[in-house]
């Protein structure tokens, strides 16, 4: 690398939130690590997601919801680069910007945490009629198909927040992302991880992807350090089973992935609000062939009756 390049300063865009902040410091840590000449700076913002937290997110339409003010930040030059949460980052990017890398990922699943009085629950012994706390149409939709008797409850704020909201009562349960309860050091409150059998997770959910102006050499072979190739074969399958869908962040999609083998298996479902319909299906094939597979399974599910149910979604978060 020139000496031009390695005196220079980087700035790293990202969210204000305590769990953003978490990861992009790591992110920053490990660049740091690799490139010890080259200063990286953490610039912050918050996002229209962030400051809209009395309205559900499927009323405010989720196109760059966490993302697009930091976009419009590297396109103007004032940052490099952003590091998001993957499953915040839209399919479809901005033209002028790409994902430049996908770190390992943490483990992808929901987690649940329950208020005291039920420690000795697991999600399937929770008395009926029990609150659960989701502020996702995708945990909502798949937990209505499988315990029609609880009684749900949209959630937002930050995780502490949540977990206060929890601890006051106004809750049984709520359901989060594992990854960010472990990035958090905060994986004690996790009481059950919930098996694919009851929720698949968000697409890329797990996983950080960091997304980079498309021209820019030098940012995309520092970034090179971070991927992991594994991740990003799963999460680019998933990525093009969600935008094959046409669905963005706040649709009932889920999915789930493994490479064993060197077998990629790509599981999706799409459920209505209700969780009176449920339609899931799974393909296999080449982790090199990652985003036809998701290609594929989006086409399956539709001929299987997804595109209708999704149809009906979209009209009701319009309305």
């Amino acid at each position: 690398m020139s000496s031009n390049v390695a005196t220079r300063t980087i700035r790293i865009g990202s969210r204000k939130s305590q769990l953003a902040l978490v990861q992009t410091h790591w992110v920053q840590a490990e660049l740091s690590r690799h490139f010890p000449d080259i200063n990286f700076e953490v610039s912050t913002m918050e996002t229209q997601g962030d400051k809209i937290l009395d309205v559900a997110l499927s009323k405010i339409g989720d196109k760059g919801l966490f993302t697009q003010e930091l976009e419009d930040d590297m396109l103007s030059g004032d940052i490099d680069f952003a590091v998001h949460s993957l499953k915040d980052l839209p399919t479809n990017l901005p033209e002028g910007l790409r994902l430049g890398c996908v770190t390992q990922r943490e483990d992808p699943a929901d987690a649940m945490v329950v208020h005291e009085k039920h420690k000795d629950k697991q999600i399937d012994t929770l008395p009926e009629g029990a609150v659960i706390g989701t502020s996702s149409l995708r945990r909502l939709a798949q937990l209505r198909h499988h315990f029609p008797h609880f009684k749900f409850k949209d959630i937002r704020g930050n995780v502490n927040t949540r977990l206060r909201k929890l601890d006051e009562g106004e809750y049984d349960a709520i359901i989060l992302a594992a990854a960010g309860l472990n990035r958090l050091g905060m994986s004690d409150r996790i009481h059950q991880i919930l098996p694919p059998s009851i929720s698949l997770h968000a697409v890329g959910q797990g996983a950080l992807g960091i997304e980079c102006r498309s021209g820019d050499d030098d940012i995309l072979s520092l970034l090179k350090v971070l991927e992991h190739e594994p991740t990003a074969q799963r999460c680019y399958a998933e990525r093009a089973f969600l935008r094959g869908l046409e669905g963005g962040c706040q649709v009932p999609i889920g999915v789930n992935t493994t490479i064993e083998n060197d077998t990629l298996t790509l599981t999706g479902i799409v459920a209505s609000l209700d969780g009176q319909q449920l339609i899931k299906d799974t393909v296999t094939g080449s982790p090199t062939d990652a985003e036809s597979m998701g290609s594929k399974l989006a086409n399956r599910l539709r001929d299987q009756g997804a595109q209708e149910i999704l149809d009906v979604i979209n009209a009701e978060n319009r309305a």
